[in-house]
């Protein structure tokens, strides 16, 4: 009777038995393979890239996940791209899973539901850890479809040698910089001096400042003053948009504003600017070396500097750097690529990946080790700016753009129309012997235009 039951076990194990002699036997599940867009760095020397790799030869590999990255490009290509694809234009290919996006792109797509909800996949303590702010800017209409994985703000970059020259002649200081009274002001006076090196030469002094983006410098600089920059799908132009507007203008009319097209890394390597407000991830692109128009070359040193704020507003800076949106397919695809999200924006492994990109972590943990990751940099561009980026964390709020289906209009109009004013005003001002009793004048005339033209783009 005792060898009836041990009989029974052997035949109720007999199934499992073989079909784990089976499982051990067949060759491994093809691992699911996921296509991503990114814009971190480039096609063949990309942070994200190597970081990718890793995760394939790890953990990637443990659970039957491999990342293939399809294109690297920038945000505004990407952009068009994934347009193209949602909306089945001839030659435009499929979309990958995973692609880079800012809010603006999902708001243009034609049907945004075929973007997974990120809260299906992590749970309320997991999206808890990420810094409030940053994960906001990830929700359209009310469904989490953007995750951040690294995020910048805007950052002053100072070529410190060229300004030390400056400062040294001139008595500028660099404290005064934290100001946009402040810097504006030294814009002006920076024009000047660089004019007076060449007195044969009039009126060939060259600029100090570059913004990468004007519409950000307004936008932010506005609502900072306590003012809405927005109104409904327009733009508000109050009271505090013109405080805003005087200095600017005046700088930019009298030579010391850079107004050409473009990102501030053109400028800043070539010497027609010394200081720029830009994306704190454009430190990828800034060059230790200043090649001049004459071919000649000088090794610099940079420096950097929270973003400057109106002696009377708050401190608040704007909030940049794309999240990952994750297209809608078979369950286990999704559940994949939220694997590998999970393990890119762990704490200290996305402090690794985003000190080799210029950007910020994106959870509140994060910030803890990003003090010791400053001190394993050996580039002094990162130190400096990591350095910054950790004092802007400290006494900034950061600002979010509106989800407004007129943003990304409102947007190009105006960084195009602003430039133009600027420059036509400049051309006065230099036709007029650059004759400071018009200055005032012209910075008025160009307000009233720069509104006229705006109004005109936007009621069209």
């Amino acid at each position: 009777m005792r060898k009836i039951p041990a009989l029974w076990c052997l035949l109720l194990l007999f199934p499992a038995l073989l079909l784990a002699g089976c499982a051990w036997e067949k060759a491994p599940a093809a691992p699911v393979s996921l296509m991503i867009w990114h814009v971190y760095g480039e096609q063949t020397d990309s942070p994200l890239n190597r970081m990718i790799e890793d995760f394939n030869e790890t953990e990637g590999a443990e659970k039957g996940i491999r990342v293939e990255v399809t294109s690297v490009s920038n945000t505004n290509v990407i952009h068009d791209a994934v347009l193209a694809a949602e909306s089945g234009q001839p030659g435009a290919g499929d979309l990958p899973d995973l692609f880079v996006s800012y809010p603006k792109t999902v708001l243009a797509m034609q049907d945004a539901s075929i973007l997974a909800n990120y809260e299906d996949y992590l749970s309320e303590e997991e999206l808890s850890s990420f810094i409030p702010s940053f994960l906001e800017e990830g929700y359209v209409d009310g469904r989490l479809v953007i995750l951040p994985v690294a995020k910048s703000t805007e950052i002053l970059f100072l070529n410190q040698t060229a300004y030390d020259a400056f400062s040294e002649e001139t008595g500028a200081r660099r404290e005064d910089l934290a100001t946009w009274e402040g810097l504006f002001r030294q814009a002006q006076q920076y024009y000047a001096w660089t004019d007076a090196k060449t007195p044969d030469t009039p009126l060939d002094g060259k600029a100090f400042f570059v913004h990468d983006y004007h519409f950000d410098y307004f936008q932010v600089g506005t609502e900072s003053l306590g003012e809405d920059f927005f109104d409904g799908d327009g733009l508000a132009f109050g009271p505090a948009f013109h405080e805003v507007f005087v200095p600017y203008a005046r700088a930019a009319i009298s030579g010391g504003l850079w107004l050409g097209d473009g990102y501030a890394t053109e400028p800043l390597r070539t010497g027609d600017a010394i200081c720029a407000a830009a994306s704190s991830a454009g430190v990828l692109y800034y060059s230790d070396v200043i090649t001049s128009e004459d071919n000649t070359s000088e090794q610099i040193t940079f420096s950097a500097m929270p973003c400057p704020v109106f002696e009377d507003g708050r401190k608040l800076v704007m909030q940049r750097g794309a999240g990952i949106c994750l297209v809608k397919s078979e369950k286990a695809r999704e559940e994949a690529a939220v694997a590998f999200l999970s393990w890119l924006t762990d704490p200290s492994r996305n402090v690794d990946f985003v000190t080799k990109a210029g950007y910020m972590p994106v959870k509140t943990q994060s910030f803890s080790y990003l003090g010791d990751a400053i001190g394993d940099l050996s580039d002094p561009k990162y130190v400096a700016m990591y350095q910054a980026l950790l004092k802007t964390q400290k006494d900034y709020s950061y600002y979010t753009t509106p989800q407004l289906d007129s943003y990304l209009t409102l947007e190009t109009a105006f960084e195009k129309n602003i430039r133009q004013v600027m420059r036509s005003a400049r051309k006065q001002y230099i036709s007029q012997g650059a004759d400071p009793a018009v200055l005032d004048l012209l910075v008025e005339d160009s307000y009233t235009s720069f509104l006229s033209v705006m109004q005109r783009g936007t009621s069209n």
